[in-house]
């Protein structure tokens, strides 16, 4: 009888501890949605908008540049300070996305990025840890390279 009971518990338990599916191609959608976004807002000239992808949080990590940006804020000042305006910015383009689901709260996006500008196309990389914030996928951690 004690057996059949601490049998029960164990498969009680572990049926408990089963993750969650991942439905992977809701989260694609929703990170997918988010870059875009991000996109329309710079190529409409709004550095505020394309900030909006990001987690308003002090531990956002942007790297670039050889250096690090922590904070929504100093990011947005720092985007703000060197794109000052719409033909600064130009037009932006991302291709090669590639979304990687890891959890149902966490995804790592790889692409490249294009700037196609009057005098000039720079162009790099990035990679992005999404996570879901209050129902929202946001952008904590950017790595973004550059092939200038």
């Amino acid at each position: 009888m004690i057996r059949s009971i601490l049998s029960a518990c164990l498969l009680c338990s572990s049926l408990a501890a089963q993750p969650t599916p991942v439905d992977t191609s809701k989260i694609r959608t929703a990170i997918l949605s988010v870059i875009e976004r991000q996109v329309n807002g710079w190529n409409n000239g709004s550095v505020d908008e394309f900030m909006d992808g990001y987690a308003r949080t002090d531990s956002l990590r942007f790297a670039s540049g050889g250096s690090v940006t922590y904070g929504w804020k100093p990011m947005l000042e720092r985007y703000k300070s060197r794109y000052t305006t719409k033909e600064a910015m130009g037009i932006l383009v991302f291709s090669n996305v590639s979304v990687s689901i890891i959890s149902n709260d966490a995804a790592l996006v790889f692409g490249k990025w294009t700037l196609k500008r009057k005098n000039d196309t720079p162009q790099g990389l990035f990679t992005l840890l999404f996570r879901m914030i209050d129902g929202e996928w946001r952008i904590v951690h950017d790595h973004t390279s550059s092939t200038e």
